[in-house]
C-alpha cells in the first residue's frame, strides 16, 4: 500500500495503542492523515489543538514529517476523500472491536467504495488500552504513564492537578 491513509479517531487522549496503529499505518503508507473527529455533543477532555500537539510530540521527527493532523466533523469517508486518501486505517483490540469495525467498514464501503478499510491488530502490550479507561484513571488521580506516551502523561497529570 502506498499513497495516503486516513486514520480517524477522537484521540482523547492519544494512547500507546493509537501510536502503535499509527506506526503500522506509516509502514504501509507514505503519508497518514491523522483525523481528529469533532463531535458537537461530546465535550472532550483535551482540546483539538492539544490533541494535535500531543500526537506530534509523541512521535519521532521522521514520523511527524509523514503525517498530517486534521480535524473533521462530517462522515469519515467524506473527510478521507477530501484529504486525498484511498485507505482508511482502523485498529482492532479484540473480537468486540472486529464486529463493530466490520459493520462500519461495510457501511463506509457502500458510502465510498473507493476508500478501502484496512484493519491493524493491536499489539499484545497495548490491547487492553482504551482512551475511555485512560480518561477515567486520569480523573481519579491514577498513574496513566503505562498507557500513554510521555508527553500525554505529563499533560494529563498537569491538567488533573488543576481540578
Amino acid at each position: 500500500m502506498t499513497g495516503k491513509a486516513f486514520y480517524p479517531g477522537s484521540f482523547d487522549p492519544f494512547t500507546l495503542g493509537h501510536r502503535d496503529v499509527l506506526r503500522a499505518a506509516l509502514r504501509l503508507s507514505e503519508t497518514v492523515v491523522v483525523a481528529i473527529g469533532r463531535h458537537s455533543s461530546k465535550a472532550g477532555m483535551l482540546s483539538h489543538d492539544e490533541r494535535r500537539e500531543l500526537i506530534e510530540a509523541s512521535l519521532t521527527a521522521e514520523e511527524v514529517s509523514r503525517i498530517e493532523v486534521v480535524t473533521f466533523d462530517d462522515l469519515a469517508t467524506e473527510a478521507a476523500v477530501r484529504h486525498g486518501c484511498t485507505t482508511m486505517v482502523r485498529g482492532l483490540r479484540d473480537g468486540t472491536d472486529l464486529n463493530y469495525e466490520m459493520q462500519l467498514a461495510g457501511m463506509n464501503g457502500q458510502l465510498r467504495p473507493e476508500v478501502q478499510t484496512v484493519f491493524v491488530p493491536s499489539t499484545p502490550a497495548t490491547r487492553h488500552i482504551t482512551a475511555t479507561l485512560v480518561r477515567q484513571v486520569a480523573a481519579m488521580g491514577g498513574n496513566v504513564a503505562p498507557f500513554v506516551p510521555e508527553p500525554v502523561a505529563q499533560r494529563l497529570v498537569a491538567q488533573h492537578k488543576k481540578i
